[in-house]
């Protein structure tokens, strides 16, 4: 449990491909008191103490991602973690369940889901979604319901579903 003494909730961006998506996850993570934000595999993150990345390529990122963040790239708590699998590992050893963000046949509809204290989030790339081994590797599959034609969100659009619903439920 986070130390406000609310569910504790945790977000994984993996392969996120689009830094606006991230600058949007932060902001959204900030608006709803998300504990931290995980970034792996090749999603793009703002500048932090330490980074090795150039310069270049970091001023770039934040600049970019600045615009959708509104601050919240200087305020989220986030975190780099270069292995997925063991940053999952590592969540549920902490006493996370790791919830998959997918449309998929085995995903439980979100409005239905009734969340434990400590929740991890994952969210897959912007184009494939979350990687199928991966999934596997998620203790269940959440999905947003879909009424009309289009049959997925954008992932910050769905991670704001997402993270409202747990937050509230």
């Amino acid at each position: 449990m986070s130390t406000s003494g609310q569910r504790s909730i945790v977000a994984i961006a993996h392969n996120l491909r689009s830094v606006h998506n991230v600058g949007s996850l932060l902001r959204t993570g900030e608006v709803f008191a998300v504990d931290k934000v995980y970034v792996t595999g090749f999603t793009p993150y703002p500048t932090h103490p330490g980074d090795e990345r150039s310069a270049k390529l970091q001023a770039r990122q934040t600049r970019q991602m600045a615009k959708a963040a509104a601050g919240a790239e200087s305020t989220m708590p986030f975190e780099r973690h270069t292995d997925v699998a063991a940053l999952l590992d590592s969540l549920r050893e902490a006493g996370y369940t790791v919830a998959g963000l997918e449309i998929d046949p085995h995903a439980i509809d979100l409005a239905e889901y009734a969340p434990p204290q400590k929740i991890a989030l994952l969210l897959g790339d912007e184009v494939h979604g979350i990687d199928p081994a991966l999934r596997d590797s998620c203790d269940l599959l959440l999905q947003i319901p879909i009424h009309g034609n289009k049959y997925s969100l954008n992932v910050s659009v769905a991670a704001g579903i997402a993270l409202y619903t747990l937050r509230t439920a």
